[in-house]
C-alpha cells in the first residue's frame, strides 16, 4: 500500500476513535479518492470504504469492478471483498459493520445506500463523516500543494491571454468558449466553470454567460477555473471595456483593499470567521456592507469549494497547509459588481497566494 494513502487511512481511523465514532464509510467521491487513490464513479452499485478503528480497512466493490479496485494504489493491501449481482450489497456492507454505536457517512453517498445501511443496522446512529476528515483534507501535503500552485499558474495565463483578446462587440458566451478553451491549452484536463458577466450582469455574483453583447464602460466579472492533476483553480478578476463608469475606479480600490486586508489576517492559530471580519470591515466601513452578501471564501482541493469557509461563526483554527479563496465583491444592482478572487496557502507565519495575476484594474478592449 502506498505509504501516503495508508497514513492517510490511518489518520482517517484514529479521528473517528477520537470522535467516538466505531466506523467511517466513504463512497466514491473525492474523499474515496483522498484516502485510496481509488477513484470509481459513484452508481447505484454500491461501492464503500469501511473503517474501523483497531481493525483493518475494507474495500466493498461490485463484483466486476474487483479487478479495477485490486489495481488501484491501495488495493494490493487492502481487503477487497466483492458482491455479485443478484446478491444484496446492504447486507455484505452490514457482515463488516458495527451492529450498535456511531457510524459516520461520507457526505455524498447516495441516499438510497444510506436507507440500505439503515435498514440492515437499525441500531446505529449515522452521522456525517465530515466532523472526521475534512481536516485531513484541509491541510495539503508538499505535492498537494504543489499541484494547486501549477493550476494557479494555468489558470494566471489563461486570464492573460483572455484580457489580449477583444471583449467589446463580443458576446458573454463568446468569451467564455475562450476561457474554457485557454484553461485546457494551459494544462488543464477540463474547465470546470466560467462565469462572464458584464454591465449589470456583473452585480450577479453567479450569473450565468449569455448572449448579451459587451459594450464599452462594461465592467466585466471572470470568475473561472477548472480540473489539473486531480486538484482545482479558480480566481476572479474584474476587468473593464475602455473608460470605466462613473464610482466604478473606487468600489474597484475598495474591494482590492478588502481582498489584501483579509490576505494579511491570515496565520495559523487565526479562526476562519476572521479572515471575513477582515475582509469585511474595509467594505462596511465604506457604506457598502449590505452589497457584501456572500462569505469571503471556501477551501479548495479535490473539490473547488470545501472545508474550511471563511464565513462568520466557522470559528475553524487555520493551519499551515490550509488552502482557500479569499474573494470579497462589492455588488451595486443595475449598475455593475466587482469581486477580486485569489487562491492562498497558509504558510508557518502567514500566507501565501497560488494566484500571481495583478489586481490592479486591467484595462480591456
Amino acid at each position: 500500500m502506498s505509504d501516503r494513502f495508508a497514513q492517510r487511512l490511518e489518520r482517517a481511523a484514529a479521528e473517528a476513535a477520537e470522535a467516538g465514532f466505531a466506523a467511517v464509510i466513504v463512497a466514491p467521491f473525492p474523499d474515496l479518492r483522498y484516502l485510496t487513490g481509488y477513484d470509481p464513479p459513484p452508481l447505484e452499485r454500491l461501492t464503500l470504504l469501511v473503517l474501523r478503528p483497531g481493525s483493518d480497512p475494507v474495500l466493498i466493490v461490485p463484483a466486476l469492478e474487483r479487478p479495477l479496485a485490486l489495481a488501484s494504489p491501495v488495493g494490493p493491501r487492502l481487503e477487497v471483498l466483492g458482491w455479485a449481482d443478484g446478491d444484496d450489497p446492504y447486507e455484505a456492507a452490514a457482515a463488516v459493520l458495527p451492529g450498535e454505536g456511531r457510524i459516520a457517512v461520507g457526505d455524498r453517498t447516495w441516499a438510497t445506500h444510506l436507507l440500505g445501511l439503515q435498514w440492515r443496522r437499525p441500531k446505529v446512529g449515522f452521522l456525517p463523516a465530515s466532523q472526521v476528515i475534512w481536516r485531513l483534507r484541509a491541510v495539503k501535503d508538499d505535492q498537494e500543494l504543489a499541484t494547486l500552485a501549477r493550476a494557479g499558474r494555468a489558470a494566471d495565463e489563461t486570464f492573460r491571454q483572455t484580457c489580449a483578446l477583444p471583449f467589446e462587440g463580443r458576446r458573454e458566451e463568446e468569451v467564455a468558449a475562450d476561457l474554457r478553451r485557454l484553461l485546457v491549452e494551459n494544462g488543464h484536463g477540463r474547465a470546470d466553470f466560467w462565469i462572464v458577466a458584464s454591465g449589470p450582469n456583473s452585480a450577479s455574483p453567479h450569473h450565468a454567460p449569455g448572449r448579451r453583447t459587451i459594450r464599452a464602460g462594461d465592467a466585466v466579472v471572470l470568475d473561472f477555473g477548472g480540473e489539473l492533476g486531480g486538484y482545482y483553480s479558480d480566481t476572479t478578476r474584474t476587468v473593464v471595456v475602455g473608460e470605466p463608469p462613473g464610482g466604478f475606479v473606487e468600489v474597484y480600490d475598495l474591494v482590492r483593499e478588502s481582498q489584501e486586508a483579509a490576505f494579511r489576517a491570515v496565520r495559523p492559530g487565526v479562526a476562519a470567521q476572521d479572515v471575513d471580519r477582515a475582509a469585511r470591515e474595509v467594505i462596511g466601513s465604506a457604506g457598502f456592507g449590505d452589497r457584501f452578501f456572500h462569505r469571503t471564501g471556501h477551501g479548495i482541493g479535490l473539490d473547488v469549494h470545501e472545508p474550511p469557509y471563511l464565513v462568520e461563526g466557522n470559528a475553524s483554527v487555520l493551519e499551515p497547509g490550509m488552502t482557500f479563496s479569499i474573494e470579497p465583491g462589492i455588488y451595486l444592482d443595475g449598475r455593475f459588481g466587482v469581486r477580486i478572487e485569489d487562491i492562498v496557502a497558509v504558510t508557518d507565519d502567514g500566507a501565501k497566494r497560488l494566484n500571481r495575476s495583478s489586481r490592479d484594474l486591467k484595462i480591456v478592449r
